[in-house]
């Protein structure tokens, strides 16, 4: 789907490499119109089908629009106009869906504006709705998905303004035909396209090339260097080659009698000295797709070339976890599932650890099945009892706290999360690859 001139642009980011800015806006919006030409055509179709509807409504009004919304559209549409309202109708395998604007353009041809013949202008109030009716009393379907949700934001996106006026608006026998459909949702926004990897990946490496920055002399110098110092080069990094930020980054510093990491504490500035252990939780965005990243350095000591026995002991109870989620991330499993199975694992071997990890992709917190989050490791009902699918994506993110002999027993925290892929044939593999050594601050 990519041209072979933005193939070769993406590559030359290998993954050991320096990436080079992103291809010019142009170029991008290029591959984004392919990606949702992808999820239109082919996405789409198969989970109407899934869910057992033969319509779909998506309803948005100008800044207030449904978070189904941006994954439908083009990349150069950054609003609904005025109130736009999608309508998918399945005509089967053979016709294919149906996909109509009534408000809005064509989205570049993806979707055939539908305007009532007999007035030709623009829809606007009450004949938007009128103009609904009639298409829904024409096609006759059977059942009609709306975007409603208890559970899940991605399913949530009907107004309760706009759901008021399409019951009035469709009549009292289309009123039965509307069902809740929230996997309908949520899949079409978590299921990724093949071609968006290439630029994943390269994502990450920007990201991985930075943290690496930050975390090095280029950055810190010790006693002097502050941890906001480094979220605000990492901000600015970002601005430099063209790279979104979906949150402000986070570091934090641990050292010998210091005191312990709060997951939801915002701490003052702190120097940074010889010895001290930094974390880092670091997403960046661009194109639509976010990335989400901890990783942990040490300031090493005069005459050290290391970290301390006990600190790499730490990093690898971490790893361990990793390992161990991965493992039990399996096509069919609710987040729930691969939570309770992952800590059973994680507590028979000792380590002390948490799990929080999430799907990841069009939002940093995407769409999909939880699993656990920091406070819940019991798990979480609704948004966890989803379960895995192929072709998604996952933020592996989780934490051990690990007595540290060389601080007297003290507990080092260390939260890590890199991003995975669940693929096609269902194996769970890292997008580019995870930390295995401390970032050492010479």
């Amino acid at each position: 789907m990519f041209s072979s001139a933005l193939l070769l642009l993406l590559a030359q980011a290998a993954p050991q490499s320096i990436p080079q800015s992103l291809p010019s806006l142009r170029e991008q919006a290029t591959v984004q119109q392919q990606w949702l030409q992808y999820r239109l055509e082919k996405n789409l179709p198969e989970l109407m089908r899934k869910y057992g509807v033969d319509m779909w409504l998506v309803v948005s009004r100008e800044y207030n629009e449904d978070p189904v919304f941006y994954s439908m559209v083009s990349p150069t549409m950054f609003a609904a106009r005025r109130r736009t309202i999608y309508v998918f109708f399945d005509r089967g395998p053979e016709k294919g869906v149906e996909r109509l604007a009534l408000g809005g353009g064509s989205q570049g041809g993806l979707y055939e504006v539908y305007r009532d013949p007999d007035s030709g202008i623009e829809l606007f109030g009450d004949a938007q709705w009128l103009l609904l009716k009639k298409l829904i009393d024409q096609k006759n379907p059977k059942k009609i998905a709306i975007n409603i949700s208890h559970t899940h934001a991605f399913a949530d996106g009907l107004s309760a303004g706009e759901r008021e006026q399409l019951e009035e608006a469709i009549g009292a026998e289309n009123r039965k035909k509307l069902v809740r459909s929230e996997g309908l949702a949520l899949e079409f926004v978590s299921l990724r396209v093949p071609d968006m990897l290439p630029l994943y990946q390269r994502m990450q490496q920007h990201v991985h090339n930075n943290i690496a920055r930050a975390f090095s002399r280029e950055v810190i110098t010790p006693g002097k260097t502050t941890d906001q110092d480094v979220v605000w080069w990492l901000r600015q990094e970002n601005q430099k080659l063209g790279f979104g930020t979906w949150f402000q980054p986070g570091i934090r510093v641990q050292r010998k009698r210091g005191r312990e990491i709060q997951i939801l504490q915002e701490d003052a500035p702190t120097v940074i000295e010889r010895g001290d252990v930094l974390w880092v939780d670091y997403g960046v965005t661009a194109m639509r797709l976010a990335t989400d990243t901890q990783h942990v350095g040490y300031v090493l000591k005069e005459g050290e070339t290391e970290p301390p026995a006990g600190i790499r002991k730490a990093l690898e109870n971490s790893k361990r976890m990793q390992d161990i989620v991965m493992a039990k991330m399996q096509v069919g499993r609710s987040g729930n599932e691969v939570l309770a199975e992952a800590l059973k694992v994680i507590r028979a071997e000792g380590i002390k650890g948490t799990v929080y990890s999430h799907p990841i992709g069009d939002h940093g917190h995407g769409a999909g099945p939880l699993i656990g989050l920091w406070d819940r490791q019991q798990g979480v009902p609704g948004r966890g009892d989803v379960k895995l699918t192929p072709n998604t994506w996952f933020s592996i993110e989780l934490s051990s706290r690990t007595p540290v002999p060389e601080w007297d027993g003290q507990e080092l925290f260390v939260g890590m999360e890199e991003d995975a892929m669940v693929g096609a044939d269902g194996k769970v593999s890292w997008i580019l690859r995870r930390q295995e050594k401390f970032h050492l601050i010479r």
